[in-house]
């Protein structure tokens, strides 16, 4: 078996087994969310309000670098917080955030997040380049490189619990990700696809992707005047 047929049934097999853990690892119960809703709009302890850098509908913030977190699989926001917690995944202001929240707490900031309300993207105009469309839509099999939407949906919509949304994100702050991934400065996410993926990434080709994912909008993207 080839190396681009290898990465295609593992692509396929985190598709499914996304879908398949949806329904039973999603958990948003009110009294969940209630408390993550104190600690993102109020802060707890020495711990600032999430809303400061991510908006109360947590909406993100492009000035700032700040993605937007509304919407974003529960499980997906858990394990980023606990990586950032423990110095896993490299941010100075994330880290000590993260670390000064119990796990509990994160689990409730992660909830309120998760069930907050995210706009669909909107459609990019065709323009003189097309690169980043037509890799994020179709890959470069020839490559082993799978297309983002194969595992991120279609227009980067993202896959509950562990999939994150990528429309809408900032391109300096996507940029940032993918050579965090290619440099080995950020865990490998689901199934370790992630830094395969950056790996046969060029610089010409992490441009045209973020340009791509952020001219989709959604709720941290300029169009939305935020």
């Amino acid at each position: 078996m080839g190396w681009s047929e290898g990465l295609g049934r593992r692509v396929l097999g985190a598709t499914l087994a996304v879908a398949a853990l949806a329904v039973l690892s999603l958990d948003l119960s009110p009294a969940l969310a209630a408390d993550g809703a104190a600690i993102a709009l109020h802060g707890v302890g020495t711990v600032p309000a999430c809303a400061t850098c991510h908006g109360a509908q947590g909406q993100g913030n492009p000035r700032i670098g700040a993605p937007h977190l509304a919407g974003e699989g529960i499980d997906y926001l858990r394990e980023q917080l606990a990586n950032f917690a423990a110095g896993h995944r490299i941010n100075p202001i994330m880290q000590p955030i993260a670390a000064g929240l119990t796990p509990e707490q994160r689990d409730a900031a992660a909830a309120f997040f998760a069930a907050l309300p995210v706009p669909a993207p909107h459609p990019v105009p065709p323009g003189p380049d097309r690169a980043g469309a037509l890799l994020a839509e179709q890959g470069r099999w020839s490559a082993g490189l799978p297309a983002c939407t194969q595992c991120h949906g279609p227009n980067g919509i993202g896959v509950p619990p562990y999939i994150p949304r990528l429309a809408g994100l900032t391109a300096p702050y996507l940029t940032a990700q993918l050579l965090a991934w290619q440099q080995g400065h950020r865990p490998p996410g689901a199934l370790g696809l992630m830094p395969v993926v950056a790996s046969k990434l060029s610089a010409h080709d992490i441009k045209t992707l973020a340009a791509y994912f952020a001219a989709l909008g959604g709720p941290s993207s300029p169009e939305a005047g935020r």
